[in-house]
């Protein structure tokens, strides 16, 4: 079973920057696309970006374009989200998430994705 490593997360005043990281486990992990996703308390999981691993196609939730960036590096099995312009309603749990091989379809839903990270806090002070 793959593992997904997120790390990057943390406590930045509104305005600022972080990037996220999310790494695969295993070298010989293959997958159709890679995305982030987050959840505040109280509210249900959102999407926020996903990316596919084929052609790098981007999707990004309109809540966060023109913010956040979403990019990989296909050697490394890594994905990443770089977040500027952070707000305070950006505050939630970051999860990382992969599609296996035989998913159709990259954006937009959670039960695209069959494999989830731990999960990374980023909190954005006012």
């Amino acid at each position: 079973q793959v593992q997904l490593v997120e790390s990057g997360g943390g406590l930045v005043q509104a305005g600022g920057s972080l990037r996220l990281s999310c790494a695969a486990s295993e070298r010989t992990f293959r997958t159709n696309a890679m995305g982030w996703f987050r959840q505040s308390p109280g509210k249900e999981r959102e999407f926020v970006a996903a990316i596919s691993w084929k052609d790098g196609e981007t999707y990004l939730s309109e809540s966060v374009q023109g913010r956040f960036t979403i990019s990989r590096d296909n050697a490394k099995h890594t994905v990443y989200l770089q977040m500027n312009s952070l707000k305070a309603e950006d505050t939630a749990v970051y999860y990382c998430a992969a599609q296996n091989t035989q998913t159709k379809g990259v954006c937009c839903t959670g039960d695209l994705y069959a494999y989830w990270g731990q999960g990374t806090q980023v909190t954005v002070s006012s």
